[in-house]
């Protein structure tokens, strides 16, 4: 395959992949991470190499954690009971093979639920389930400047030559 419709594949992952770190359909950063190994592999890993790509799967690391933690994070935040965080992290889990729907009301029903089985009210489980979203929202902003930072130590490592 020619060097330029490698790049040209890399660079329509890593631009879906940002677009996934704020659209819950998509998987963006595991997408960013592909386009950027991509990119490295089209230039036999001499420009990125083994240093570089970790830096950036670590970066991956920490943007899937911030996601998976953030909708108890959230929760936690606004005085959630413990059922109701395991409901927003269960809810989270069993909401992503319902799509869309699933993401963005797993972690909010979940949440609820919980705090209602823990007896705290409606009023409580809705603020609950409201801090959940909230949570959801700055996970998004989290991996989206994450996903940029996996970008720009590709670029860092590409211009300067480290492996």
């Amino acid at each position: 395959m020619e060097l330029g419709l490698y790049f040209l594949v890399a660079g329509v992952l890593v631009v879906v992949g940002i677009l996934g770190t704020v659209l819950p359909v998509l998987p963006g950063v595991t997408l960013v991470f592909a386009g950027l190994f991509v990119a490295a592999w089209a230039e036999h890993f001499t420009k990125v190499g083994v240093v570089g790509l970790v830096v950036i799967g670590l970066l991956a690391a920490v943007a899937f954690l911030a996601d998976f933690a953030a909708s108890i994070l959230g929760a936690k935040r606004v005085g959630a009971s413990p059922l109701a965080l395991a409901g927003a992290a269960t809810g989270g889990v069993v909401g992503m093979f319902f799509g869309l729907p699933g993401l963005l009301l797993g972690p909010f029903l979940g949440a609820v639920a919980g705090e209602l089985m823990a007896l705290k009210g409606l009023k409580q489980a809705g603020k609950v389930g409201v801090g959940t979203w909230i949570g959801i929202f700055f996970a998004a902003i989290a991996k989206l400047l994450i996903a940029l930072a996996m970008v720009a130590t590709f670029a860092a490592f590409y211009a300067f030559g480290g492996k």
